[in-house]
């Protein structure tokens, strides 16, 4: 809520639940068991503390070390088990349980923002030629499953099917197709494929369909879209509203992105070709190695002003069209600004903050959150490697990260799921003055 909005009743109540909820937890916790209530509290920590500190060693040692992370969160998970029920406090665990997600769910819906808008659409008509390129292969071939071809034809859409064994560049192939007189492009297939017609229809100004076809679809997530069925977004072509959203680019040559442009750790691994096929075994196999590799590890500036500040080292860094929440989605994508996520793990200790940050709603090290128009990564080598919406490339180093707003038009069928409102952090204080009836 920003320090305009006026405390509703409703929002109010919510608080004042969400406070009697966690209280209520408490109370349960030591009424049930008195002292050993207590007890059972700092045991439960630190056995969440060992569970950290275990994980953080199954990822970035190997050998000896590596089994013992793994025996630590074994331990602190059955060790937790065989605590409450050895205790016969199972009911109140559950009890407790309970009540903090109860507590949970009223204080996020109290400091839910009531007025949340999402991008504006226009009303558009329907495309005379619209170019379709689909991937049969992406995400298990969806294409073909959902028809999507002999669907996409009936609406009177060209359809050039991604099928052959020799590469294609479909940048080129989209640009040919506007010059044969294409007004709308669109693309079913993965977001990067996606991004690259996506350029062509922003360099063109024409209106782009998003096909979710491909394997996580985030853009389409993030648009609204049934990832369930693919087909249903070819309503587009008919029964549309348009809207305009950011567009991400990379360097000199302008490499388009629609989601994220990773760098560090992360794209090294996606440079392996055995990371699509085995995913886990690869990551167990080189994050040891590339977390304590200062060499790999990306120099971050990001633009405030008329100055450069400077984030230094950094293992992994994420780069997004437009910043993400914390449930992994981006509520809009024309704020005209880059989401920057910059982190470091230097040992457990880091390893054990991070969650209690997360829990207590702070971002700062080890990791740090910045938005900005402007992104610089620089390595110490003369290229970098980067995973460009799950594409890995090699780029020049340094790699600037700018955003141009609102370039993209694209067009939506008016029956849609649509995005959910953002839930809020959980921020004490403002839940505190919340429940007082005091704008937090």
């Amino acid at each position: 809520m920003s320090d305009k909005t006026p405390v509703t009743t409703s929002a109010r109540v919510l608080a004042i639940t969400a406070l009697v909820c966690f209280a209520a937890a408490a109370v349960v916790l030591i009424q049930a068991s008195g002292v050993l209530g207590l007890w059972l509290l700092v045991v439960g920590a630190l056995s969440a503390t060992l569970l950290v500190v275990g994980g953080y060693y199954v990822l970035t040692c190997r050998g000896v070390a590596r089994v013992v992370g793994l025996v630590l969160m074994v331990a602190a998970l059955v060790g937790t088990v065989a605590l409450f029920v050895g205790r016969e406090s199972l009911i109140t665990a559950v009890l407790v349980i309970v009540l903090v997600l109860a507590g949970g769910t009223a204080a996020r819906a109290a400091l839910r923002k009531p007025d949340f808008r999402w991008m504006p659409e226009t009303a558009v008509s329907p495309p005379s030629r619209p170019y379709l390129v689909m991937n049969p292969r992406s995400g298990g071939g969806k294409v073909g499953k959902f028809d999507m071809v002999a669907k996409a034809k009936a609406l009177g859409a060209d359809v050039a099917l991604l099928d052959g064994p020799d590469e294609i560049d479909v940048g080129e192939l989209a640009r040919q197709a506007v010059r044969d007189g294409a007004d709308l492009l669109g693309v079913a297939g993965g977001d990067g494929t996606q991004a690259l017609v996506a350029a062509v229809a922003v360099e063109h100004d024409l209106p782009f369909v998003v096909l979710p076809a491909g394997t996580r679809n985030h853009l389409a997530m993030d648009l609204g879209l049934d990832r369930n069925d693919p087909s249903t977004a070819l309503a587009a072509l008919t029964d549309a509203v348009e809207i305009r959203i950011d567009m991400g680019y990379l360097g000199d040559e302008r490499r388009p992105f629609v989601n994220t442009a990773s760098f560090g750790a992360y794209a090294e691994i996606v440079q392996n070709p055995e990371y699509r096929d085995r995913k886990g075994s690869t990551i167990l196999t080189m994050l040891p190695d590339l977390l304590q590799d200062k060499e790999v590890q990306p120099q971050v500036s990001v633009r405030r002003g008329n100055r450069w500040v400077v984030l230094h080292h950094r293992q992994v860094v994420l780069v997004s069209n437009n910043p993400y929440s914390g449930v992994g989605r981006r509520d809009r994508l024309d704020r005209g600004v880059l989401g920057v996520v910059a982190g470091a793990i230097g040992g457990p200790a880091d390893a054990i903050r991070l969650p209690w940050q997360w829990l207590l709603g702070r971002r700062t090290a080890p990791v740090q959150t910045v938005v900005t128009q402007q992104v610089r990564v620089d390595s110490d080598r003369d290229e970098m490697p980067v995973g460009l919406d799950g594409e890995a490339i090699m780029l020049p180093a340094p790699v600037v990260c700018t955003i141009e707003p609102r370039a993209l038009r694209i067009r939506l069928p008016k029956d849609r799921p649509g995005v959910p409102p953002p839930p809020p952090v959980i921020r004490w204080r403002r839940l505190w003055n919340l429940a007082l009836g005091r704008t937090p």
